[in-house]
């Protein structure tokens, strides 16, 4: 069996034990790891443009705000953007700050006919410390993988 392959099985495990009605959650170096070999595969990051502007964001990830700053107001059109830049038979990785936006998107998407949709735990920022700062305890910054500043 391939790493991918295991990575894969890995992450549909984890959402059956979580119960999620998508096909999977990935950690960060795990979504990493397909993206950079599973052809096809896409990055969705869920975060507002704020976020990607202040916080940084994945080199080549598409963006689609699932809630718009100011405010945070759900996206009326995130499924129709969606649609227009991701095939539905893709393999679609959603990441968001901590992992909870992106949940709802993965489900949304999987709802809408999308079906391999994975969800990245921890997300870009990871959950706050004691001090109540994130970057610190998990996520996609913490892991060392590549972002770059807005």
């Amino acid at each position: 069996m391939g790493k991918i392959t295991a990575i894969l099985q890995a992450a549909q495990e984890r959402g059956k034990e979580m119960n999620l009605s998508y096909e999977g959650a990935l950690y960060p170096q795990e979504a990493w790891e397909i993206l950079q070999s599973a052809p096809g595969a896409k990055l969705v990051d869920v975060r507002s443009r704020a976020e990607l502007d202040w916080v940084g964001g994945v080199p080549g990830a598409i963006s689609i705000e699932w809630a718009n700053y100011p405010g945070m107001k759900p996206n009326p059109h995130f499924l129709a953007q969606l649609e227009q830049l991701v095939d539905k038979e893709s393999l679609v990785i959603f990441l968001c700050r901590s992992g909870v936006r992106s949940h709802h998107a993965a489900v949304a998407a999987t709802k809408a006919g999308y079906s391999d949709c994975y969800n990245i735990l921890e997300g870009f920022e990871g959950d706050r410390d004691a001090e109540n700062h994130r970057n610190v305890l998990g996520g996609w910054r913490a892991a060392g993988l590549p972002w770059e500043q807005g």
